[in-house]
């Protein structure tokens, strides 16, 4: 059984998906939107040439039926390119992730609804009793880096956790690594996880933070998730049970609760990913797939809508992709992809429905176009189909070759 790598680039969306605007999303584009951006502000477009060179503006152009604001900096070399859209129902993480490994989401996850004091007393009231809180704060939805300056410095004083959602179908919890405790925050959150279960949420993040006062406050890299099982097997979990390895970076493991991990690279910022990434492939045997989630696109710059962050965070992924690449050996199949947009050119601060890139490259890989995808899942079956494993729950796989 060959390796995989799969590196997705959470957030990277290529233009509207069709059902966008069911979403409020219709024009939503991400990559075009950056492009727009740098063409316009920076003397210098979006560069982008090994991205290009696998067919990203190939992919971002036959997604959004029009040319980017410029070309990325160089012409498509190698590689088999198109597009997907999801079928699973919303636009958030685990959504995408799980409908990648072949399991779409067909029913509807919890929210909690826009409006002050957003979470049902009794979650709240639960919460603070099974945490042996004074009280929480927030209760409403956030964006976390400005709630953090908002609520900081009171939670730092009282000992009240904060408490918000977003447009996910999440609970998030933020507190300062030093105040309040890093093991105690990641104790509250597996209480409030158990706790969410009723209202079929299916995240509970730990945000902690460090700083003196809220104009030094900074999000660190000790974010955990908490998630729900995917209902089905995974192609993460099919790979185990047919004798290979799963070396997970950064966030996966969280993401599929770790399920169908044998190896797990943790890691936070876009460097140090990038780091544990090629040491993970270094590491990796024959038979197992190597999956990264490069958050930092998302939670960093997305969510912020920092268009200028976005895309130098993407020249800096660019310039250090051949550090991957020069890795793979002859029988390595490597995969770019994303899980859902977020253009940090929308309104709001939260995801945004769209098409997602699919570039897969590797010695055996012919270069040329695929068919546009009109799942996610095609991507799982196609990887299950070259790693010999198991069929995941749904998906077609295409012909790479």
């Amino acid at each position: 059984m060959p390796r995989t790598i799969i590196l997705l680039m959470d957030s990277f969306g290529i233009g509207w998906a069709d059902d966008a605007a069911q979403y409020g999303d219709q024009g939503a584009d991400t990559i075009g939107h950056i492009c727009e951006w740098f063409s316009t502000n920076r003397k210098k477009p979006l560069y982008l040439p090994n991205l290009a060179r696998l067919g990203l503006q190939k992919a971002a152009e036959l997604s959004r039926k029009k040319p980017l604001a410029a070309d990325l900096g160089a012409a498509y070399e190698t590689g088999a390119y198109t597009y997907a859209q999801e079928v699973s129902r919303g636009k958030d993480t685990l959504s995408g992730h799980w409908e990648i490994a072949g399991v779409p989401v067909n029913f509807d996850w919890g929210y909690f609804p826009d409006k002050p004091s957003c979470f049902p007393q009794e979650l709240i009231e639960a919460i603070i009793r099974e945490g042996k809180l004074p009280g929480v704060l927030g209760e409403k939805h956030a964006s976390g880096t400005e709630i953090i300056k908002e609520l900081g410095e009171e939670h730092v004083r009282s000992g009240k956790p904060i408490i918000y959602t977003s447009a996910d179908s999440v609970l998030q919890i933020a507190a300062h690594e030093q105040a309040f405790g890093l093991d105690r925050l990641y104790e509250l959150c597996k209480i409030a996880f158990k706790l969410v279960q009723p209202y079929k949420i299916a995240r509970v993040i730990a945000r902690p933070f460090v700083g003196s006062c809220a104009e030094d406050f900074t999000r660190t890299t000790n974010r955990h998730d908490y998630a729900v099982p995917a209902p089905e097997a995974t192609l993460l979990d099919k790979v185990v049970e047919a004798g290979g390895s799963v070396y997970a970076v950064g966030k996966i493991a969280d993401i599929f609760a770790h399920r169908g991990i044998t190896k797990h690279y943790p890691a936070g910022g876009l460097d140090k990913l990038v780091d544990a990434t090629v040491q993970a492939v270094k590491d990796a045997p024959d038979n197992t797939l190597v999956f990264t989630n490069f958050v930092d696109f998302d939670s960093s710059f997305g969510h912020r809508r920092d268009i200028q962050g976005y895309g130098e965070a993407l020249e800096y992924f660019d310039s250090r992709l051949p550090e991957i690449m020069n890795l793979l050996k002859a029988d390595d199949l490597c995969l770019i992809t994303a899980d859902h947009g977020n253009d940090p050119t929308w309104s709001g601060t939260d995801h945004t429905r769209e098409k997602i890139p699919v570039l897969f490259s590797g010695s055996k890989v012919a270069a040329k176009e695929l068919a546009p995808m009109h799942t996610f899942a095609d991507i799982g079956q196609t990887i299950a189909d070259y790693m010999g494993t198991g069929k995941t729950l749904t998906g077609t796989k295409v012909d790479l070759f």
